[in-house]
């Protein structure tokens, strides 16, 4: 059992109209490498990696872990959803609850795949952990981040200032609430 829920990580694929909400496989690096050295996706995350860097640290399997879910559309990876514990470090309103991060390759913008996926996400979480609430943090400046936000059902707990930038928290009460 992870902290994610009742069974062994990951779930069974997640399909949705589009997209499938999968485990991450070695035919997966690209994409990762791709995400994580992209200027445009890491414009509200303090800057992009160096390609070199990236590529010389991403594991042959990137996202192995509970909570990583690749976001494929017709075979090929668009995207990363994460859900995760917020921990000790995290503002004092989100700490224990559950976290939803995502990113997607900027050829997917626009085009309704993040909410798809995230919301799928969150369904199934919904499914196996009905009592979490569940937080989402964003710089203000991110208007995309702000509109999903509000579409997945998130509602502003405090605005505050980290990493230069003023920063935004919401929070999506519990499917049982």
């Amino acid at each position: 059992m992870t902290d994610l829920g009742p069974g062994p990580w990951p779930p069974a694929p997640v399909p949705t109209e589009r997209l499938v909400l999968r485990a991450a496989e070695a035919r997966d690096r690209a994409g990762f490498v791709e995400l994580y050295a992209s200027q445009e996706v890491h414009t509200y995350l303090g800057g992009a990696k160096p390609r070199e860097e990236v590529e010389r640290e991403m594991p042959a399997v990137p996202g192995q872990w509970p909570g990583s879910l690749v976001v494929e559309l017709d075979g090929a990876m668009i995207g990363h959803v994460l859900l995760r514990r917020a921990s000790e470090h995290a503002r004092p309103a989100a700490v224990g609850k559950v976290d939803l991060g995502y990113l997607f390759l900027p050829r997917a913008w626009g085009q309704g795949y993040a909410v798809e996926a995230c919301g799928a996400a969150l369904d199934w979480l919904d499914g196996v952990l009905p009592e979490e609430p569940v937080v989402l943090a964003t710089q203000t400046a991110n208007t995309r981040s702000l509109r999903l936000a509000a579409k997945l059902g998130f509602a502003e707990v405090e605005r505050f200032w980290a990493w230069d930038a003023e920063q935004w928290l919401g929070l999506r009460p519990a499917a049982s609430a």
